[in-house]
């Protein structure tokens, strides 16, 4: 049965719901299917410790079905719809910039293709990594990327390079016709309008850690 929102809730969903929907989708393929076929809202709020509400409102704005009274939601289309909402069945090309020992990391790690992120190549300004391949990630120079991100039909682009250089690479991306950016330089690009930025600051987690052990210590 479709949803007809009654309730009149919203038909997207806040930037904190969305960081949410990674956790229902974890927590529902951890599930035993064959003996979970269904699972409530309540359930689901009770593993996760967020509140019921909360939930029950971000799956109806995801769900293409609602929950069934006393039964809850069908887990393999709760799961379908959680992804097709996040994109996840629709892989999107990346390139990742900064072959260091994070860039390397993150070209190594596998787990990317489970939520539809492709990195199709790399790029540096090190000699002795241009031409290499890193887990079937062919290496180019930095100065060819503006013109690749076109020709690879990227819309994401990941900086791994020092907080110095992250400008620039940010503005060969965006030339290159990238629409997203994951920025893991440690400083505040400036961009346009149409490009949206995620940052990754590890330093700004570091002070929240640090601070709370202080806390605590006292």
């Amino acid at each position: 049965m479709k949803i007809e929102n009654p309730a009149k809730l919203p038909l997207t969903l806040s930037q904190q719901a969305i960081r949410r929907m990674p956790y229902y989708l974890k927590y529902l393929k951890n599930l035993d299917r064959e003996r979970n076929k269904y699972i409530s809202a309540s359930a689901i709020a009770a593993s996760l410790s967020f509140y019921e509400v909360l939930v029950r409102k971000d799956l109806a704005v995801v769900s293409s079905v609602s929950g069934k009274p006393r039964v809850g939601f069908a887990v393999e289309e709760l799961i379908t719809d959680i992804e097709h909402y996040l994109g996840y069945d629709c892989v999107d090309s990346a390139v990742l910039v900064g072959v260091g020992h994070l860039g390397q990391a993150l070209l190594c790690y596998r787990g990317f293709e489970d939520y539809g992120l492709d990195i199709a190549a790399a790029f540096d300004i090190d000699k002795s990594l241009v031409g290499r391949e890193i887990n079937g990630k062919e290496v180019f120079h930095v100065e060819k990327l503006a013109n690749l991100c076109p020709r690879l039909n990227v819309r994401i682009g990941i900086i791994t390079v020092p907080a110095p250089a992250a400008q620039e690479v940010c503005d060969a991306l965006v030339e290159g016709g990238v629409m997203a950016i994951w920025n893991f330089a440690p400083t505040q690009l400036k961009i346009p309008d149409k490009v949206l930025v995620q940052n990754e600051n590890m330093a700004e987690s570091l002070a929240i850690l640090t601070k709370h052990l202080m806390e605590k210590r006292r």
